[in-house]
C-alpha cells in the first residue's frame, strides 16, 4: 500500500478521500488555493500545500510539483477537476507517480461519447439508438434525425452535466437547437461536435457501480437511480432503483462486466443507463471515476470504495472483495447546496454562522464544513451530502425526512427543505418518477417547502 499520497481536490471530496487514507494508515497531502486556505477541514491532512490562485486545482504543473516535493507515490484526483483527464493521468505515470484511477486509454475511450457508444455496441452493451459517431453538418443532422425518428436528443461528444444537449420534437426546431448545442459545447468543452440519439421520454436514469482490476476481473456492485433532476443536475439518488427488475439488472450487469473486462478496465467506474417505459436499460455513457453518489452503493454493500480504488492502484486486485456480508437494504442520498431554490437556485456563498448536522441510526453526513467556515463563490455550491440507510425503502425515506428536518444551518440558504418536500411527495414515496418529473412539480414542491417549519436562517 502507498505510504503518502497527494489528494488533488478540495472540500468535501478531499475530506472524504482523506478519511479513508487515515483509516488505512496512509499519509495524506492536501492542497488549498487562497480561496480555501482558512477552512477548518484542512487540519485533517498530514500536510497542507498552498496552491495560490483559485484556479490552481486544474494546474497540472503545480499539482505534480507538490507531489514530487512531498515525495508522494500516488495522486488521488477525487471526482471532478482532473479526475477524468487522461493528460494528467499520463503525466503522473511519466513522473513515476501512480494515478489512482483508470488508465489514460480508458479515459479517452469513454470521454468521447461517440467512441464510447461504438465500443460498447461492439462489446454487447447496447446504447440508445442513434448515430454511430459525430454528425458532420446540419444537413446530415436532418437526415439522421429523420432516420432515427422524432423526438431526438442532440448531445455533445465531449463533456456532460446537460451542457451541449437539446431536445428536439419537430424537424423545424432542429436548426436552432443544433446551433445552440454546438456553441454551448464549444464554449464549455472546447469541442463543438455533436451526435444524435433517440429521445426516450419518461426515462429513468440508472447507474451501475463497478470496480475493475485492470486485468479483466470486473465486479458490478449494484445499481442506483438518479432520476430526480433539474436541468440534468441530480438532486436525489437512491439504490436499488425502485422500478428496476431483478432480471433486467442481472442481464445488464452480466453484459457490463464482460464489456468492461474486455477493456481491461482498472479502478472505479460508473455506467450511466437510461431505463425506458418497458423497463429495458440502454447504455448512455461511462464516467471513469467515482460519482458524488457513490455513497449510496457504499451503504448497501458495506464497502469503502475509496479504499478499493487505493487497493487496485496498489495492485492488490479484487480477490479480497467479499459481498457475502453486505448489509443490503436501501439507501438514499440528498445533495445539500448553498442555494435558494425560490430564486431559481441562485448560489449563496457566505459564512456558515451556525451548523448542526443530523445524527441517528442509519444516517451518514459527508461534509468538509464546520461552523464558522465560509462557502466560497468560486466553486460548486454543494457543501454536504446526507445519506440514509434502512432495511426497506420506506425506512430509508423516513430516516431521510427526519434528518432533513433536523439539519440546522444559519448564514446561507440551502436546498434541504425542497429535498424534504420531494421525499414526502406521494409520487416519490411510490417510486413513480422519472427524469422529467421534477420540473412540472417544482412550483408546488417549493410552495410546500416554504410552508414547512425550517431550521434555516439565511442571515449571518
Amino acid at each position: 500500500m502507498f505510504r503518502r499520497i497527494l489528494v488533488a481536490n478540495r472540500g468535501e471530496v478531499a475530506a472524504r478521500v482523506i478519511r479513508s487514507c487515515k483509516r488505512l494508515g496512509i499519509e495524506a497531502v492536501a492542497v488549498a488555493t487562497d480561496a480555501d486556505a482558512d477552512l477548518a477541514w484542512l487540519s485533517q491532512a498530514d500536510v497542507v500545500a498552498p496552491l495560490g490562485d483559485r484556479r490552481a486545482y486544474l494546474d497540472m504543473d503545480k499539482l505534480l510539483a507538490v507531489a514530487e516535493a512531498h515525495r508522494c507515490s500516488a495522486v488521488h484526483p477525487g471526482w471532478g477537476f482532473l479526475s477524468e483527464n487522461p493528460v494528467f493521468a499520463s503525466r503522473c505515470e511519466a513522473s513515476r507517480i501512480s494515478f489512482i484511477g483508470p488508465r489514460p486509454l480508458s479515459m479517452r475511450q469513454m470521454a468521447d461519447k461517440a467512441v464510447a457508444r461504438a465500443t460498447m455496441t461492439r462489446l454487447g452493451l447496447l446504447p440508445i439508438p442513434g448515430t454511430d459517431g459525430p454528425v458532420a453538418s446540419l444537413a446530415d443532422a436532418r437526415v439522421a434525425a429523420a432516420g432515427i425518428g422524432y423526438p431526438v436528443l442532440i448531445k455533445a461528444v465531449s463533456g456532460g452535466g446537460g451542457r451541449g444537449m437539446r431536445r428536439v420534437y419537430q424537424p423545424d426546431a432542429l436548426s436552432a437547437a443544433w446551433s445552440e448545442a454546438s456553441a454551448e459545447a464549444l464554449s464549455a468543452f472546447g469541442d463543438g461536435r455533436l451526435y444524435i440519439e433517440k429521445l426516450i421520454e419518461r426515462g429513468r436514469h440508472v447507474e451501475l457501480q463497478l470496480l475493475g482490476d485492470g486485468e479483466g476481473d470486473v465486479r458490478i456492485l449494484g445499481a442506483r437511480e438518479c432520476s430526480v433532476q433539474r436541468r440534468h443536475q441530480k438532486l436525489v439518488e437512491e439504490g436499488p432503483p425502485p422500478a428496476l427488475s431483478a432480471d433486467e439488472y442481472a442481464r445488464v450487469a452480466q453484459r457490463a462486466a464482460v464489456a468492461c473486462g474486455a477493456l481491461r478496465y482498472r479502478g472505479a467506474g460508473t455506467l450511466e443507463m437510461l431505463q425506458d417505459a418497458d423497463g429495458r436499460l440502454w447504455f448512455m455513457e461511462m464516467n471513469t471515476r467515482l460519482q458524488v453518489e457513490h455513497t449510496v452503493t457504499e451503504e448497501t454493500t458495506g464497502l469503502d470504495l475509496v479504499e478499493w480504488q487505493l487497493r487496485i492502484a496498489a495492485n492488490q486486485g479484487l480477490s479480497a472483495l467479499d459481498l457475502s456480508a453486505a448489509p443490503g437494504g436501501h439507501a438514499i442520498e440528498c445533495r445539500i447546496n448553498a442555494e435558494d431554490p425560490a430564486q431559481d437556485f441562485r448560489p449563496f456563498p457566505g459564512r456558515v454562522s451556525h451548523l448542526r448536522l443530523p445524527v441517528g441510526p442509519g444516517l451518514r453526513v459527508d461534509t468538509h464544513l464546520q461552523q464558522g467556515d465560509r462557502i466560497s463563490p468560486h466553486y460548486d455550491s454543494m457543501f454536504a451530502k446526507i445519506i440514509s440507510h434502512g432495511a426497506t425503502r420506506d425506512q430509508a425515506i423516513d430516516r431521510m425526512v427526519e434528518a432533513l428536518g433536523a439539519l440546522e444551518v444559519k448564514g446561507v440558504p440551502t436546498t434541504a427543505a425542497l429535498h424534504r418536500a420531494i421525499l414526502r411527495h406521494p409520487d416519490f414515496r411510490a417510486g413513480r418518477y422519472d427524469t422529467g418529473w421534477l420540473e412540472p412539480n417544482l412550483d408546488a414542491l417549493l410552495g410546500r417547502a416554504a410552508a414547512a417549519p425550517s431550521q434555516e436562517d439565511p442571515t449571518p
